[in-house]
């Protein structure tokens, strides 16, 4: 029924009453069901991804029995009806459906799971037994899932179509997922998958204080144009607006940054907007809706000037800064020559082959958009200065904290930043989003102050990945073996610095990819315009490069005239060769022939069964490398309780608390943390508390370079040695420090130059029906180091898959002559969908790093820098096109040979 109610204001509203997980309730006025259910009812496991369009599927409910996004229902559709949220579903089903997603690693982020979860449960409900897979990948369409790539949550829709159990040792006395009990190496569930699949998990946008406010931002209307004058009025005249805040309340820093410090919190009166994701003025107000109509409100008269959006004519000679208050265009220069001079040497070489390859921008399609709270904390009685807390789903919290002491003009002792694990990242959370914003208006105002992105600020803000063009000539011997290498890329960074020049840094390491070269000669450069942000994503500059690498050896090997099987083998790097800037490969990079062999069957089979079949073998750094300090600590302390007070041994039922510096965004960060501890202490899974502290200074830098699981088990294992050496106290903290200071910089100028202290190879073939094209399976063989976690490992690569045959195949994000992206929503982005993604064969490769902990590789960024490479050939091998530009689809579509 729906009838009139007065709201805090004293204006009439409509009430709608419904049942809602068994209760009849009576819920005002929302711009839809998932406003009332989160805002009003506090129910938080359907999550808001994309309100209100509906695209992404992760506030999946029951109305009525049957799946609905809860965005795109207006009240009035369940008046009188029947909602059932994952609260709402039995304790029975709670247990079955968190111990089969665990059970075969369906969880990764969690963001999105719970809405999955309702979508089976309504599946199963109408077809029991008789759900197909086929059936299941269709009807999950609705659903975006940026981190698993879909298979394994097929793998649970089956386990519960079928009533199977998930096996005793992943399983509790209730029926939840749970740890194994052995540690390093163990096939183990996701470390609070439980909470993770059914919601119970809360993310920033879920947390809510008393009294808090809300922000909504104002962004720039142009992405180049001179600000005259903001006009705040009639958004502060709106009912229950409390501030709007501008760069004129800024006491501290006005611009922040990673890197360099050249990225403004708001743009001023007099000053110049340079994307359209510049942001200036943050509306605070009473409620979320009201601070985002006021936020329309906001009058800003602008001198729009020209934007320059071409990277080649923003590096030009004459050409006009594209970004206010800077000098040039030109971010950065990467570059290095070896072996003599590279154009005797291809002039030299039996076959050569001359390419320019572009790639494209590529938004990273997180599920969770950017969140943060900040609450203001009392006055301390010492000092008589009061404080700020910040909640923070970003990748450097320390980073966060000190740019956010920075803007509100303060020491940093005063702001702690509270990591909080966040709904995905892939490295487009790296750079404060609205972190020093919301913290500046807590701070004003002196009241809790939330502010939750849309997605379509969320796409316009944060960065994305560079699209790179390569001109690039390689040679080879008549046997196919490489001679020389020469390399020019230019990378659209967008505006502001981020991490862009170190993007194309890595780009040019690692453009020779896997091989072995005599002679190269790489230059890079990072062009500053008006498009949007480029920084950290998934890969970091190493996929751009070895797609252009991985077709230059396809278009050799047709030359030389033997297989892409065979001129890799000839050309793989290995222990004791000399790879891209002169680094000399040390016994880890027996991955590399490891991983060819691992495939050959498999590439073999599919080529004498005459299908389309492409080769891709592609190496990634773990850590940041290039001469940057790297230091992870972390804190093992046993609980002291009323039997074995503080300083009494522990027992063998003590709780263990690990506590470390690195930010779970769904890679599994906090289970390799729980397995090092049972593995160096002998405890029970079921005893381990994992904790991100930033209480204290434990890390420097961001979760980024595939290096959390390195590093993170590194300091883990030797705060557990420590306490083993300490004798297990109770209270006491004992402290593991794991650092990698021994790279040097590319720019350092060394012959044999340590750039990276670990790499990750993968080899991956891609099969393809010769008739249409379409992609039949996937062949992923991983070398990393050491499994500590074979489930997880296989989820991170199967997730990467699913991301590289995206950025192969269908995924964009281009920005007109304007600066202006083309694409506002998620189902623009061309991210491939559960019916679309092929079966993928993981095989797991285990090639030991020397003086790493248990040898372990990174495996989060590996896993889809061979893959764009791979596709490109198998697409050739239907029409006979070389690629060379990406996304394949949007620029050389397939044409099937008749």
């Amino acid at each position: 029924m729906t009838d009139l109610i007065e709201d805090q204001h004293g204006q009439a509203g409509t009430a709608t009453e419904f049942v809602c997980n068994g209760v009849t309730v009576r819920v005002g006025e929302h711009p839809h069901l998932l406003a009332a259910l989160r805002e009003e009812l506090g129910l938080t496991a359907a999550k808001d991804g994309c309100s209100p369009s509906g695209q992404c599927g992760c506030c999946t409910v029951l109305i009525n029995g049957k799946a609905r996004v809860a965005c795109q229902i207006p009240l009035d559709k369940v008046a009188g009806g029947e909602v059932v949220t994952p609260e709402g579903l039995s304790n029975d089903e709670r247990h079955r459906y968190a111990a089969a997603f665990g059970a075969v690693g369906a969880v990764q982020c969690g963001f999105c799971t719970p809405g999955i979860v309702m979508r089976v449960k309504a599946l199963i409900d109408r077809n029991g037994a008789g759900l197909s897979r086929e059936q299941a990948s269709r009807h999950l369409g609705a659903h975006l899932c940026r981190c698993t790539g879909y298979l394994k949550i097929l793998d649970a829709v089956e386990m519960l179509a079928k009533g199977a159990e998930a096996p005793s040792s992943l399983q509790s006395s209730n029926g939840a997922a749970v740890q194994v009990r052995r540690g390093v190496g163990a096939r183990a569930a996701r470390y609070e998958s439980t909470d993770l699949t059914l919601g119970d998990k809360h993310y920033i946008d879920d947390m809510s204080v008393p009294g808090m406010l809300h922000g909504a931002v104002h962004l720039a209307e142009h992405a180049r144009a001179d600000v005259i004058a903001i006009d705040t009025s009639e958004a502060e005249a709106v009912a229950g607006v409390v501030a709007v805040i501008t760069a004129a309340d800024v006491p501290g820093d006005l611009r922040i940054g990673l890197i360099h410090k050249d990225w403004p919190v708001f743009i001023p009166v007099g000053g110049r907007t340079s994307y359209l994701g510049d942001v200036l003025a943050l509306v605070v107000a009473e409620s979320r809706e009201t601070a985002r109509q006021a936020a329309q409100l906001v009058k800003v008269d602008y001198q729009p000037l020209a934007p320059i959006t071409d990277p080649e004519a923003a590096v030009a000679d004459g050409a006009e800064d594209a970004v206010w208050g800077l000098d040039g265009n030109v971010l950065s220069v990467s570059s290095y020559q070896r072996g003599g001079s590279v154009t005797e040497a291809l002039a030299a070489s039996a076959h050569s082959v001359s390419e320019t390859f572009q790639t494209q921008r590529v938004e990273q399609a997180f599920l969770e958009p950017e969140s943060t709270l900040a609450v203001p904390t009392s006055t301390n009685g010492q000092t008589g200065q009061r404080g700020l807390n910040v909640y923070s789903g970003g990748q450097g919290v320390w980073d966060d904290r000190d740019q956010i002491a920075a803007v509100l003009g303060i020491d940093n002792s005063r702001v702690w930043v509270e990591q909080v694990a966040n709904g995905g990242a892939f490295g487009g959370k790296e750079d404060c989003s609205n972190q020093a914003q919301t913290a500046l208006a807590a701070w004003l105002l002196n009241r809790p102050v939330k502010t939750t992105f849309s997605r379509e600020e969320s796409l316009l803000v944060h960065p994305k990945r560079h699209p790179v063009r390569i001109e690039l000539q390689v040679g080879c011997d008549s046997e196919g073996r490489l001679t020389a290498l020469k390399a020019r890329m230019l990378g659209d960074s967008g505006p502001y610095a981020s991490v862009g020049m170190k993007v194309l840094e890595r780009a040019a390491g690692h453009a020779c990819g896997p091989y072995v070269v005599p002679v190269v000669d790489v230059e890079a450069v990072a062009a500053r315009s008006n498009n949007s942000v480029c920084g950290a994503f998934r890969g970091f500059g190493a996929n751009q490069a070895q797609f252009a690498t991985e077709g230059a050896l396809d278009r050799l090997a047709a030359a030389v005239g033997i297989s892409g099987w065979e001129i890799r083998q000839r050309n793989a790097v290995h222990p004791g060769a000399v790879w891209g800037p002169g680094q000399i490969m040390d016994d880890g990079s027996l991955g590399a022939q490891q991983c060819l062999e691992a495939v050959k069957p498999a590439y073999d089979a599919a080529v004498a069964a005459g299908k389309a079949v492409g080769l891709g073998l592609g190496l990634k750094n773990s850590g940041l490398g290039n001469g940057f300090k790297e230091i992870s600590r972390a804190v093992v302390h046993f609980i002291a309780d009323e039997s074995r007070p503080a300083g009494s041994p522990a027992g063998p039922d003590s709780t263990v608390e690990v506590r470390h510096c690195w930010t779970e965004m769904g890679q599994g960060v906090h289970t390799v943390a729980l397995q090092v501890a049972v593995e160096e202490l002998g405890v029970r899974p079921e005893q381990v508390k994992v904790y991100v502290d930033t209480s204290r200074e434990l890390g420097a830098g961001q979760t980024t370079g595939s290096r959390g699981t390195l590093m993170g088990a590194g300091s883990v294992a030797r705060a557990c040695q420590a306490a083993k050496d300490g004798g297990c106290v109770t209270g006491v903290d004992y402290l593991g420090e794991y650092r990698v200071d021994w790279t040097n910089k590319l720019s350092d100028g060394l012959e044999n130059p340590v750039i990276h202290s670990t790499f990750g190879y993968a080899a991956q073939v891609v099969v393809a029906d010769r008739a249409s094209g379409e992609v039949e399976r996937v062949i992923a063989a991983h070398d990393v180091g050491r499994a500590v976690n074979p489930l997880l490992c296989e989820g991170q690569i199967e997730g990467s898959v699913h991301m590289g045959l995206g950025y192969a195949l269908s995924e964009d994000f281009p920005c007109d002559s304007d600066g202006r992206p083309q694409f506002d929503t998620l189902r623009a982005l061309g991210v491939l969908r559960a019916k679309d993604m092929p079966p993928v064969e993981v095989i797991l490769v285990e090639a030991p790093q020397p003086d790493s902990p248990y040898g372990i590789k990174g495996v989060g960024e590996i896993g889809l820098v061979p893959t764009a490479g791979a596709v490109a050939e198998a697409m050739r091998q239907v029409d006979g096109q070389w690629r060379n530009r990406l996304p394949i689809n949007a620029h050389q579509p397939v044409v099937p040979q008749s």
